[in-house]
């Protein structure tokens, strides 16, 4: 027999809706109690969710085997004598705090290291307890995913718009003119910005005479539907913006009063100057795009009714990351696309804040502590991935000791893993919160590996922030937790109480972020709840588990919600009671209030990208391109099969054309004499690698795919290391950084390529 039942996708930025089938006869063994289980035997999209209306892709279709993969840890695991053994939970979280709190006691917090990896930000121990579980830790050395992705645009944005998170992102649905500039949505699925079925977005768009054009060294599956492709030399967006940008000043193509919102913006004249030499004809060379192509972009922005500008990974993962996520939006305000309908817009998700007064805020900064060896600067909290190694190696005061990683796999997707591997080796105790034992998590103390998808709720507390459209959508577990099974809020609740010494239920955690919370909303005049008595607002919390209390406070006082009955709003029960999610309408116009910038303006030209624009004058003038000796500039590419590092272990997403090959040019690979494999070596060295010679790929550009890599002899990934492939960061030493956000520059690398 079988049931269905109703779930969230946690395995991309687009959150599309599932109807998983589950099996209730049958099946696999339960791990614990010794007989056959309920299981997940199938998967197809939700016809009925408000938000993705019945869109599925392979990874979506794959939840079942995700869910049911056998190499899934299912119980927690010790390192004794240099090899892993099986433990209870009670054990394995009293050794993982004891040894912490040993580190901590005799070297002090700032000895420990957090590292939050991309499938955190599926999970609601991701997103809504991390950052509790680096307070407790006592730390400042937190690491991510984030400075090997998009820490350039929290950068940018919060320069502009004076917060970190306060993203614009493209009004798909409404959007006359979509220029994607290093992204492959048709294939990524979108990324930050949420949007189910880009596939379908797109098609929409040409279906109303809409126009999408294409900035891409590749002939990507989206620049195959473009009416126009430009492909520029990689890691030159931000030469070819500020070309476009020149060339709306120069021709009188900046809109009047920037469409509306000119009363909101400082800086436009200051922008024009300072940036007025880099004129289309002189970055034409260093892009390798013709500057009448580039004017030719300027203005077929501007005489769009309408037009978004987005930019992804090729964008971010670059030398000049932030000055191109800048660019982006800037050449977004000048147009008068900025805050518009089918521009680009700030959403507003259900848990965002209830709409303030506008005024100064406390504006954004960099820099507010720097790393111990290399003194790379903060970046939203964060410090360079790359620099973990070197904070474990190099003795001192402040010497890395130990490390705590959620869901991340750094040996593996940043550069130089083996360094970093090595470095690991060295420490006093590892602690991994994660399903798996991988390239990373091999080299734990102890692994505390949270339960299956179909065990765990979810919420998606980050990406909501980033959602083309408003809705409220919660997955509750559909197959229940093992007796004596914590799942993954209360491993780090866990965790968070034993580094403070509380013997305690895990739900005190939630509990003092609720207090916490109302009582500053309750002094706020502009809060919605301002001057009521704080134990009247928690007691109308339902009786629930501690996430759900938070989504329910978080909601309710939220821009959407019902202001604990004073208004007409949402409550985490009406969320409950919509199984398919509520569909809360399209982005709208946010300005002012959302500005949080010192002048309490957009702050068109802030002085830090102002001063970098003369490192990238030095590298129009000066960079060359590749040369006749075998050397190429690297970029990464996207399967629709594939997800970072995280999903290689499946047998439906493996094999096709998901592979992991060096992708060239006919006339590269004629040149340099390859045919089969290619030897490709880069500054921190060389790899073997099965070639594709295709003609999507720009000449002089070579494209392996990143996360692969998986022949580690002691992690279990068994379907994994069947078809390794190569780990494209080992050619990378990771010295090369983005130094406005502390990012690898993993797109636009010299390397040396020629037969194996």
């Amino acid at each position: 027999m079988t049931r269905t039942a109703p779930r969230i996708c946690p395995l991309c930025e687009a959150t599309c809706g599932l109807t998983l089938v589950i099996d209730t006869h049958g099946g696999p063994m339960d791990e614990h109690a010794g007989h056959h289980r309920e299981h997940v035997s199938g998967a197809r999209g939700d016809t009925d969710d408000v938000f993705s209306h019945g869109y599925i892709c392979p990874k979506g279709a794959s939840f079942p085997g995700l869910d049911n993969d056998p190499d899934r840890l299912a119980r927690p695991l010790v390192k004794r004598d240099g090899r892993f053994v099986e433990v209870d939970w009670d054990e394995a979280l009293d050794v993982a705090v004891s040894r912490l709190r040993t580190v901590i006691a005799e070297h002090g917090g700032s000895s420990v290291g957090f590292y939050l990896g991309n499938p955190s930000a599926h999970t609601i121990a991701g997103t809504m307890y991390a950052p509790l579980l680096v307070r407790a830790l006592g730390t400042r050395n937190v690491f991510s995913a984030g400075t090997l992705d998009q820490i350039p645009k929290q950068a940018a944005t919060g320069y502009l718009f004076g917060h970190a998170g306060t993203f614009a992102v493209p009004d798909l649905d409404r959007t006359d003119h979509l220029v994607v500039i290093g992204a492959n949505p048709v294939v990524s699925n979108g990324s930050m910005t949420t949007a189910a079925d880009f596939p379908g977005k797109l098609k929409a768009l040409r279906h109303r005479g809409g126009r999408l054009t294409v900035i891409d060294p590749a002939r990507t599956r989206t620049a195959r539907l473009a009416d126009t492709h430009l492909a520029p030399r990689p890691g030159t967006d931000a030469a070819l913006l500020a070309g476009v940008v020149t060339c709306l000043f120069d021709e009188g193509l900046v809109v009047d009063d920037l469409g509306g919102i000119g009363q909101y913006v400082q800086g436009v004249d200051e922008l024009r100057r300072e940036i007025s030499d880099l004129t289309p004809e002189r970055v034409a060379p260093y892009c390798d795009v013709p500057a009448e192509d580039i004017r030719g972009l300027a203005r077929a922005i501007a005489a769009s009714p309408s037009a978004a500008v987005y930019g992804r990974l090729g964008t971010t993962a670059v030398e000049f990351g932030t000055l191109g996520s800048w660019l982006i939006d800037v050449v977004n305000i000048l147009t008068g696309n900025l805050d518009r309908p089918g521009g680009v817009m700030f959403p507003t998700a259900p848990t965002a804040p209830a709409p303030r007064p506008p005024g100064p805020g406390r504006g954004f900064r960099t820099g507010r502590w720097r790393s111990r060896v290399s003194g790379h600067p903060e970046v939203a909290g964060e410090l360079p991935a790359v620099a973990m190694a070197e904070e474990f190696e190099t003795p001192g005061d402040g010497r890395l000791r130990a490390l705590v990683t959620l869901a991340g796999n750094p040996v593996l997707s940043a550069p130089n893993g083996g360094r970093l591997a090595t470095a690991l080796g060295s420490a006093d105790v590892v602690v991994c919160v994660d399903p798996y034992l991988n390239e990373t998590t091999r080299h734990a103390d102890v692994i505390l590996p949270p339960p299956r998808p179909s065990q765990s709720p979810h919420y998606d507390a980050i990406l909501n922030n980033l959602a083309v459209r408003a809705t409220a959508r919660y997955s509750q577990p559909v197959l229940p937790l093992p007796d004596g099974r914590p799942d993954e809020a209360e491993i780090v609740c866990r965790l968070i109480l034993g580094l403070s010494g509380v013997d305690a239920d895990p739900g005190l955690v939630d509990e003092q972020v609720i207090a916490a919370t109302l009582a500053k909303e309750v002094t706020d005049p502009h809060s919605p709840v301002a001057g009521r008595e704080v134990a009247s607002l928690v007691a109308m919390l339902p009786d629930a588990p501690g996430h759900q209390r938070r989504l329910d406070m978080m909601m309710r006082i939220g821009a959407h919600g019902d202001a604990f009955g004073a208004r007409e709003g949402l409550t985490f029960a009406d969320v409950l009671a919509a199984p398919h999610g509520i569909d809360l309408g399209p982005m709208r116009p946010r300005l002012p209030g959302i500005l949080r910038t010192a002048s309490g303006k957009i702050e068109l030209a802030p002085d830090p990208l102002i001063g970098d624009l003369a490192r990238l004058r030095a590298a129009v003038d000066t960079e060359q391109g590749p040369d006749d000796q075998g050397a190429l500039l690297l970029v990464g590419r996207r399967h629709l099969r594939s997800n970072n590092s995280w999903m290689h272990n499946l047998p439906a997403l493996t094999g096709g054309t998901n592979r992991c090959t060096l992708q060239i040019h006919p006339d590269d690979a004629m040149r340099l004499g390859i045919d089969g494999l290619a030897t490709v070596r880069g500054a921190g060295g060389s790899l073997t690698v099965p070639v594709e010679v295709t003609a999507d790929i720009k000449p002089g550009v070579a494209s392996i795919p990143h996360g692969w890599g998986h022949d580690d002899a002691e992690s279990r990934l068994h379907v994994a290391a069947a078809e390794p492939g190569v780990n494209v960061n080992a050619l990378n030493d990771g010295t090369r950084l983005d130094p406005l956000s502390g990012t690898a520059v993993l797109n636009g690398l010299r390397v040396e390529i020629g037969p194996a």
